[in-house]
């Protein structure tokens, strides 16, 4: 069994080795495009799976990483959707159940990295959602709207 799950990979954009042989690479979707600008987007995980119930037993992983899409108004055929997915309406139980299917899966002592992107939605709506403080968080950049945050089981 692999070490560490990335629960929603996309198409894998923060990785440094895309094929990483100790994780597991999880999406809801296997898509490629051709984006506005050229670019080819590719999203193949290993295995598609829904992050709010995803059919792993208990304790598997030592580190989960959770990056779910964190737009809620986009277009179904934009390019931003296309690149990191929508959020439907219902979004604080999406990120509430796919938080705790996150932690469900990791071992005791086990570290889940979760990424987030404030342009729509506020951190703190979502730390509202979840229910749970991180231990330590990061922003990417003085003005970036993207948080790294550290949460151990």
């Amino acid at each position: 069994m692999k070490k560490i799950l990335d629960a929603c990979c996309g198409s894998k954009m923060f990785w440094f080795d895309k094929s990483n042989p100790d994780v597991l690479f999880a999406d809801n979707r296997r898509e490629n495009h051709i984006l506005c600008d050229g670019r080819y987007l590719e999203v193949n995980p290993d295995v598609i799976m829904d992050f709010t119930d995803m059919p792993i037993d208990d304790e598997v992983f030592n580190l989960v990483v959770f990056d779910p899409p964190h737009l809620i108004k986009l277009g179904k055929n934009s390019w931003m959707a296309k690149k990191y997915g929508v959020l439907p309406d219902n979004w604080p139980r999406i990120i509430h159940d796919g938080f705790n299917e996150c932690m469900r899966v990791l071992k005791p002592d086990g570290i889940l990295i979760f990424k987030w992107n404030e342009h729509q939605v506020s951190i703190k709506d979502v730390l509202k959602a979840i229910n749970k403080q991180p231990l330590f968080g990061h922003r990417s950049g003085r003005q970036s709207k993207t948080i790294w945050m550290a949460f151990m089981k």
